[in-house]
């Protein structure tokens, strides 16, 4: 029994919506039935098969699969699926019986008659509508709105601060008339957008000065987007700058930091864990700001400093063009901003650098003697600070090393390993749930493998060591019913296709082998029966038309069989067993022109139907043509190397032939395939028999006669095998018993019992 597993569940139910979305409606039958052999009392997996098979167009299957759950109305899906395929098969009142008493389900969602009036986003704002009413505007492309007002700043008076005011309620998509260099921008004198984008408050206005507009202004999200950049257009096409970054140092220096709170405390490993990468984090970013502050306009260098600002010197703004670029091979130094930053940045206790060794000494063993150890570590704190014990309170600030904070660092570690534990049990369980749901698959693919190769056994051994709870389904015993046929056990495979008829009375696929089976068998009221039912569940499908076929067949009525396989044909041509039935018919009504034409089209439908190249060698037999219908039967024995009845036929054809040892040879092979086949047995004692080894035809014959003791001929043949060996007791009773179980064969009998007698007369004379 597998075992119960969430994982296993939801998997099974991505699968499935997968390939329904997918529209691979066969595939998704398939997860179904996995799904419903798990679960099997579920009724959400009912539902899935149930929709599955609605998908496909088997109505029968779907109202048999929804019907437990749907017409209670306890599951909505199952009775929405119940009502369709009532709809479909014109079972009204089932239908709406289902409906209503699910009413509780879907009447609170029943959106008939209720008009949800969405929010345009895109809806015309007054700044829109004058900017296109705007006389300017019509004859300026995409890009470059409009032009310049005449009291707009000229492009070189034109600079970028960031000031600290409240947002604005306008709405972020609007477009204000805020004109900046010949463009319209978007919610310029807005931070709404900008701030949804960047996390801040920070609003970019327009300010008049010296500098060149561009050059230091963010170009990112929320920023100035000059249309002229796009074009090709603008001064000197130089790439953008790096966005504005936030100062680090404390406010009130001289230094423009921003206003951002100091950053609070954390726990001693959180602080260690985080302050490597920050440090190191913040070089790149000061490296990256270095490089990409450093642009150049006509031979001028400008300059960041710790606020991501233009430094603009007065020897810079008057003389752009008179600077002299630095000696590369003297080491820059050290901007007095960075300096200076790094002077009022407070010192951690990992990347401080003392003033000498005796301090941080005189640090380290001050720290030992405040925090006494009094708890050993735990195992299960792995990641977890040092637990200490001592006075600390919870709100008390952590030291400036940032070492520990160990009220809190307790509490996680109380709750930490059950979080932990109960993650580590979910991942094995569904590292268990896929474990299985992989055996299952590959267990199924290679059996499928097998079975389509002909290796009947090895696909009954794997489908057999399957759980039972995936076995019993329709799919799997369609399987094996299938392996039995194949390998001529018409009795194995009609008692697993009865299983199947149990299971799903709707089930139409792999119904064709079963019909021949019975045909086989002789079982005429089974047949009959079997006919009936698969074309009360669906007229159109081959698979009825072909057990109609069969059941005619079966009454000799060959006729109206070749109607019941040419309407199979007709509804599905691509089905290539219903064209060789046709050629089997053919071949009763000794038609071998028709039956030729019928076991080729069967082959141009699937050239791997090794029953139409059988029955092209029965054709050739029968016209004496031995050596093309030996070719025929080697060439389907090939495709099916597992089927005594073919290398039986083989046989046959070299006895023949006049070759009864390769026959032999061939006999025992059937023997060893098919070890109940009365058949090949029957061949390999009458060529033991012509050999001159009634020995060992008479052990062949003893089994023989347990598996068909009913079988006049074989009591026949052990009679003249006794007469050989001179047991003239034994070959009389033998011969006998075949006297009665056939009539009709008398005169021979008897012919055979006076030469035993005559034979006992001459061996008298002599004596």
């Amino acid at each position: 029994m597998a075992p119960t597993n969430p994982h296993v569940i939801s998997q099974l139910r991505q699968l499935i919506y997968y390939h329904l979305d997918c529209n691979l409606l066969r595939n998704a039958l398939f997860f179904a039935g996995r799904l419903h052999a798990y679960e099997p009392r579920s009724s959400e997996a009912a539902y899935l098969l149930a929709l599955c098979h609605l998908r496909l167009g088997q109505l029968k299957a779907a109202y048999d699969s929804s019907r437990n759950s749907g017409s209670r109305g306890t599951h909505l899906g199952c009775s929405y699926v119940f009502a369709q395929a009532c709809l479909g098969l014109e079972r009204y009142v089932e239908g709406v019986t289902a409906l209503d008493r699910s009413k509780g389900l879907w009447a609170v969602r029943n959106s008939w008659g209720a008009h949800v009036r969405m929010p345009n986003i895109f809806k015309m704002t007054p700044h829109m509508m004058n900017s296109m009413s705007d006389p300017s505007h019509e004859q300026t492309p995409l890009g470059a709105l409009d032009e310049s007002p005449p009291n707009a700043l000229s492009q070189s008076a034109v600079n970028i601060h960031v000031v600290n005011q409240p947002p604005s309620n306008n709405d972020p998509f609007s477009i204000s008339k805020n004109r900046l260099n010949g463009e319209v921008r978007n919610n310029a004198g807005s931070s709404a957008l900008y701030e949804k984008l960047n996390s801040s408050t920070n609003v970019v206005t327009p300010i008049g000065g010296p500098d060149v507009v561009g050059e230091d202004s963010p170009t990112g999200n929320g920023g100035v987007m000059d249309p002229a950049f796009f074009f090709g257009k603008g001064a000197g096409n130089e790439p953008p700058l790096a966005p504005i970054r936030k100062g680090r140092g404390p406010p009130g220096m001289g230094l423009d930091f921003g206003v951002d709170a100091p950053p609070k405390m954390r726990t001693s490993a959180t602080v260690r864990s985080k302050s490597r990468s920050n440090f190191s984090f913040e070089d790149q970013e000061e490296k990256t700001l270095n490089k990409s502050s450093t642009q150049t306009n006509g031979g001028v260098e400008l300059k960041r400093t710790a606020s991501g600002k233009a430094a603009h010197s007065a020897a810079t703004a008057s003389k752009p063009s008179s600077a002299v670029p630095p000696d590369p091979g003297v080491p820059p130094q050290p901007r007095k901003s960075v300096r200076l930053l790094n002077q009022l940045r407070p010192q951690s206790g990992k990347f401080s650098a003392p003033s000498n060794a005796s301090s941080l000494k005189e640090d380290r063993e001050t720290r030992k003697a405040k925090a006494p150890s009094t708890k050993s570590r735990s195992a299960n704190s792995f990641n977890v600070g040092r637990v200490v014990s001592g006075n600390r309170k919870h709100g008390d600030p952590m030291d400036i090393d940032g070492k520990e904070q160990r009220q809190p660092a307790n509490s996680h570690s109380s709750t930490h390993p059950t979080n932990q534990k109960s993650a580590v049990n979910e991942k094995v369980k569904e590292f268990e749930g896929l474990q299985w749901l992989l055996d299952l698959f590959v267990r199924l693919g290679t059996g499928y493998f097998t079975l389509s190769h002909y290796q009947c056994q090895d696909a009954l051994r794997i489908f057999h060591s399957i759980t039972p709870s995936q076995r019993d389904t329709p799919w799997v015993l369609a399987q094996i019913g299938r392996a039995h046929y194949e390998q001529a056990s018409y009795a194995e495979a009609e008692r697993v296709f009865t299983r199947i008829r149990t299971i799903a009375p709707s089930r139409l696929e792999e119904m064709e082998y079963y019909s021949t089976s019975l045909w086989h068998l002789k079982n005429e009221v089974d047949l009959a029966f079997l006919a009936h039912e698969l074309i009360e569940l669906d007229r159109s499908s081959p698979q009825a038309w072909c057990a109609v076929g069969n059941s005619f067949s079966l009454q000799r009525d060959h006729d109206q069989a070749l109607k019941c396989f040419k309407r199979a044909t007709q509804l599905d041509p691509s089905f290539a067993y219903a064209y060789t039935l046709q050629g089997h018919e053919h071949i009763a009504n000794e038609e071998y022109d028709k039956a030729l034409s019928a076991y080729r089209a069967s082959i141009t439908a699937e050239n791997r139907h090794y029953n139409a190249w059988y029955g092209l060698g029965m054709v050739y037999e029968r016209q004496g043509k031995y050596a093309v219908a030996e070719h025929h039967y080697r060439t389907a024995a090939s495709i099916n190397p597992t089927n005594a009845v073919l290398i039986t036929c083989i046989g046959v054809l070299l006895e023949k032939q006049k070759n009864p040892k390769a026959a032999l040879v061939k006999y025992a092979e059937a023997c060893q395939l098919a070890e109940k086949d009365a058949l090949p047995r029957f061949k390999k004692a009458k060529v033991l028999k012509a050999l001159d080894q009634p020995e060992r035809a008479l052990t062949e014959l003893k089994v023989l006669k347990d598996i068909a003791p009913d079988e006049a001929n074989v009591h026949l043949l052990l009679g003249q095998v006794y007469k050989v060996l001179r047991q003239k007791g034994e070959a009389i009773r033998h011969f006998t018993m075949a006297l009665s179980l056939d009539p009709k064969a008398s005169p021979y009998i008897k012919e055979a019992m006076e030469q035993i007698e005559e034979g006992s007369d001459d061996e008298d004379a002599d004596m």
